[in-house]
């Protein structure tokens, strides 16, 4: 049983962490701490295998709570902010996990994290439906999405727009990024600015795709994803 942590000051951020941890067998949650204050005295008096570790707290800051443990458990950083990675590496932390994530990459951190990864058969979409879902941030607002509901996504400089069944949504994540997210089997890029869900495809003609009532260009090096769908 992995014995686990929560440090956090969102209380989004631990709904999603838990959400994710729920589908994976030998997880178990002993706390939830919303500052590095509140989990320094939990593990005064109690031992716990994994913290996940956001670094933006009040009072005191993630890496600075890091510093006045003497044997610190295993940490996976969860965080919204990229530049602080480097010092992460150098406080021997698991993985480094830039909000939002989806839970293909929380998967990938607990599997590199722990020498005798989880067992992902048992973690597949059909044994939980949740798995199929993926939390975004739009503003201050964390947006949790059926990955089954998007049509496609496009690039508009460092921000994403994702365009779904019902709605438009754009998140400050650069296109690359949030791609990387995506299951690898759902979604094809087709241009340096727009990767689509194949199963959504109405007709192709030329070197354009359209998807319910949006026209998508393809781009002259990603043909060849198109000739692999055709086949």
């Amino acid at each position: 049983m992995i014995k686990y942590l929560i440090i956090d000051d969102e209380p989004i951020a631990h709904d999603i962490i838990k959400s994710y941890c729920d589908l994976l067998p030998n997880m178990q949650l002993m706390k939830n701490c919303y500052d590095a204050l509140e989990a320094f005295e939990y593990l005064n008096k109690n031992e716990v295998d994994l913290i996940f570790l956001d670094l933006n707290m009040p009072v005191l800051k993630g890496f600075e709570f890091l510093k006045t443990l003497q044997n610190p458990p295993k940490v996976i950083v969860t965080t919204a902010y990229n530049e602080f990675a480097l010092e992460g590496y150098e406080h021997n932390i698991s993985d480094y996990l830039l909000k939002p994530f989806g839970f293909e990459r929380f998967l990938k951190a607990i599997n590199k994290t722990f020498s005798n990864p989880l067992n992902e058969q048992k973690i597949t979409p059909e044994s939980n439906p949740i798995s199929n879902r993926i939390f975004v941030q739009s503003n201050k607002k964390h947006i949790q999405l059926e990955v089954e509901n998007i049509l496609y996504i496009e690039a508009t400089g460092n921000y994403t727009k994702i365009i779904t069944t019902t709605e438009t949504i754009t998140i400050r994540e650069k296109f690359s990024a949030f791609l990387e997210q995506l299951p690898k089997t759902n979604f094809v890029q087709v241009h340096k600015s727009f990767a689509i869900a194949p199963k959504r495809i109405n007709s192709i003609e030329g070197n354009i795709i359209a998807i319910a009532d949006y026209k998508i260009p393809i781009g002259k090096i990603y043909k060849l994803n198109i000739v692999q769908l055709l086949k």
